[in-house]
């Protein structure tokens, strides 16, 4: 008896691994080489009944511009996890756009059909420059294990126009940065010209800046770009090509003046939810949420989803993107649930032992809700 005993006892020890690492624990999710998963603000995708997790990789210093590059790890039931290390490392020659000393953030793998390349879109910040690049990065590989080649990096959209905005609407604004009036951020006459697309104008020739991000794509197969942009005052969605590497010009403007970054997308008997954060740095903060019958809006804000304790934070933690349950096994791991939204409790000091949350998207009274 008492060794069946402790055969049990040693058995539950065993699984301990596997249960303390399942989804939606927000605590330390170990890989195959026994160390917390670094992959952050990534997302993740099916390719021939195998899941890819691609993320930030973080070095251990606890600055922000501890990029590494990019990770890919593998399962094939999204518990276990297997490291790949880096299918996009930040590169060694200097005056790349990607040199070691840069910022990669919020990385998104996709498969195209056609091509049948699998591209990758990422937020970079060039060396030595904080924040002030705000640009979108291309790489591109034949394997979804790379290694994944840096095409270019760039601004959105540069002298074009967005949705529903045309030259006699905005003739005045590249002149009202230059109104003593609106040197002042946050009045009410600078909140107007925001919201009427000042830092838009600002921008126009060079293009639109590109901070945190996400892709979608939609039923069609036709992806979409979706971005903080305007010093994050506004979200912008802009079209890509047939083959996800470049914009089409097709873009538009969303809640400008918000304050909106973070943004996560997916779509459910043809409405559009958007969940996304307010701009507090790495401090969590009350997540938003947004709809929409056409992606290109207009969209209409709603209120917070998150229900229970921890939600005026989102959990502490802040969303990277939204995961499409595809198979009945994970239906029962997560509760039912057709969606995951997937989020980082960053960890500033720490960035790579940022840790992760998955939460199964329920709902209430016809609109997507997160409960922990």
């Amino acid at each position: 008896m008492n060794k069946l005993f402790t055969f049990i006892m040693l058995w539950m020890m065993s699984c301990l691994p596997i249960l303390a690492q399942a989804p939606m624990d927000g605590g330390v999710w170990k890989d195959n080489t026994g160390k917390h998963i670094n992959a952050h603000g990534g997302n993740i995708f099916n390719y021939k009944g195998t899941y890819y997790w691609y993320g930030e990789s973080r070095s251990q210093d606890g600055k922000p511009y501890s990029s590494l590059g990019v990770s890919c790890f593998t399962s094939k039931d999204l518990k276990k996890w297997t490291n790949h290390g880096l299918v996009l490392p930040v590169s060694n020659e200097p005056g790349s756009d990607i040199e070691g000393g840069c910022i990669i953030e919020r990385p998104k793998v996709l498969y195209n059909q056609k091509t049948r390349k699998f591209v990758m879109w990422f937020h970079l910040e060039f060396k030595g420059q904080g924040y002030a690049a705000a640009r979108y990065g291309v790489a591109t590989s034949d394997t979804p294990f790379g290694p994944f080649k840096f095409i270019r990096s760039g601004r959105v959209n540069p002298g074009l126009y967005p949705i529903g905005f045309s030259k006699p609407d905005t003739t005045d604004l590249k002149h009202q940065l230059l109104f003593p009036e609106l040197k002042e951020w946050w009045t009410p006459a600078w909140r107007k010209q925001i919201e009427r697309g000042m830092f838009w104008m600002r921008d126009f020739q060079g293009g639109q800046m590109s901070r945190d991000m996400t892709i979608f794509i939609d039923d069609d197969g036709k992806a979409y770009h979706i971005y903080s942009s305007e010093e994050n005052l506004t979200l912008q969605i802009a079209q890509l090509t047939d083959d996800y590497m470049q914009h089409n010009g097709c873009y538009v403007r969303v809640a400008a003046g918000g304050q909106n970054e973070a943004p996560t997308i997916f779509k459910q008997d043809g409405t559009y939810w958007m969940i996304t954060s307010g701009c507090t740095g790495w401090a969590p903060n009350a997540a938003r949420m947004f709809k929409a019958k056409n992606i290109f809006g207009p969209w209409e804000q709603l209120p917070n989803p998150c229900r229970g304790e921890g939600a005026d934070k989102t959990f502490g933690a802040q969303g990277t993107y939204i995961y499409k349950v595809e198979t009945a096994a994970q239906k029962k791991m997560f509760h039912g649930a057709d969606y995951v939204f997937m989020a980082d409790m960053w960890n500033p000091k720490h960035l790579s032992d940022s840790r992760h949350l998955w939460i199964p998207i329920s709902w209430e009274n016809g609109a997507p809700v997160l409960k922990k």
